[in-house]
């Protein structure tokens, strides 16, 4: 899937696309503002890019402390930049632009 296709699936369908993988299934949730459904997915997930996904999601949730955990998991540091700029760079980096 391109980031084109992503972002039209996030604003005009009510379904997952199918083939994504657990990352882009969380952002697209997160993307149709279902942040719990998101966390679920990456909750109990322990590699460096779910870990990357959850810090984010602990930035949306407002919880800068658990944002910064996951932060340090994913060897990233932390994001400073919109929300929306940092799920922007997170889907095009998932989508291998």
């Amino acid at each position: 899937m391109t980031y084109d296709e992503f972002l039209f699936s996030v604003k005009n369908e009510d379904t997952l696309p199918d083939g994504l993988n657990v990352h882009l299934q969380a952002l697209w949730y997160d993307g149709k503002g279902n942040w719990q459904r998101a966390h679920d997915l990456i909750d109990e997930l322990t590699d460096v890019t779910s870990a990357h996904v959850h810090a984010y999601l602990h930035r949306v949730e407002g919880d800068g402390w658990n944002a910064r955990y996951w932060y340090g998991r994913a060897k990233q540091v932390p994001f400073e930049g919109s929300l929306e700029a940092e799920w922007d760079a997170l889907v095009k980096r998932l989508v291998g632009m």
